[in-house]
């Protein structure tokens, strides 16, 4: 059954009080209401842990959606300890992960900001994350570091704004990805917005992200690759680039 998503409207929300509604034969649990995102467009989902009445703990692995974008279904690690239906618990997100992919996540935005070409594909990972741009042109990865910088250290606010399935339906060319779209189905989607009134940038995307640029912290494009004749992939880390020579 459909789960109550609160990640949706609250990013930094870590933790939340929840009643298991089904199990399923793999182990998988589901939960009236959830903080877990699901992975998805490119985002891991979500780890963490379950806390039960009792005191105990069960640790969660990545989290999953079910037959619908509505469904999330949370994976319990192997050897840990059944859930009962009806059971009242505490889900926990692990934090410090998901905080790292919500910097990533952010950054990937930037990027598309930096270099304003199709995305081809994109994938948001703890400590390094790549996105794959419709490119022949050569480009400088020093100089496309110092602009994403800039933006980082600018400290732009990133905001949430809600539009319908219809409306995203009705402006295709909002959407900046050509192979993964946005999550539809919901009822409504969020855009992205950086900056005041976004004045950086505004893109429908159901990933998290952080409220504001400088929470990204230091990154730098470690390498840009050539993926075929008009595909280029470029590599975001944290941290300050390796020093050359």
């Amino acid at each position: 059954m459909p789960s109550e998503l609160l990640y949706r409207d609250d990013f930094y929300l870590a933790s939340t009080e929840a009643v298991v509604t089904a199990l399923h034969e793999d182990g998988g649990v589901e939960f009236d209401r959830t903080c877990f995102y699901a992975t998805s467009g490119g985002q891991p989902g979500d780890t963490g842990y379950v806390d039960r009445a009792d005191g105990t703990r069960i640790m969660l692995g990545q989290t999953r959606h079910g037959a619908t974008k509505d469904i999330v279904v949370h994976m319990p690690l192997e050897g840990q300890e059944q859930l009962v239906v009806g059971e009242k618990v505490t889900l926990s997100i692990d934090w410090p992960r998901r905080f790292n992919l919500m910097r990533m996540h952010t950054a990937c935005h930037l990027l598309s900001v930096v270099c304003p070409y199709p995305i081809t594909g994109a994938a948001v990972g703890e400590e390094e994350s790549r996105v794959d741009f419709d490119m022949t042109d050569t480009i400088d990865r020093q100089d496309v570091t110092g602009k994403l910088m800039a933006l980082v250290e600018a400290d732009h606010p990133i905001t949430l704004q809600w539009i319908t399935d219809e409306e995203l339906a009705a402006n295709p060319g909002i959407v900046k990805s050509k192979n993964v779209r946005p999550p539809v189905g919901l009822g409504r989607v969020s855009l992205v917005c950086i900056g005041e009134n976004s004045s950086v940038d505004s893109q429908p995307c159901g990933g998290t992200h952080v409220a504001r640029t400088s929470e990204v912290g230091a990154i730098h494009i470690a390498k840009i690759e050539k993926k075929g004749k008009e595909n280029r992939r470029f590599r975001i880390r944290f941290g300050e680039p390796a020093s050359e020579g």
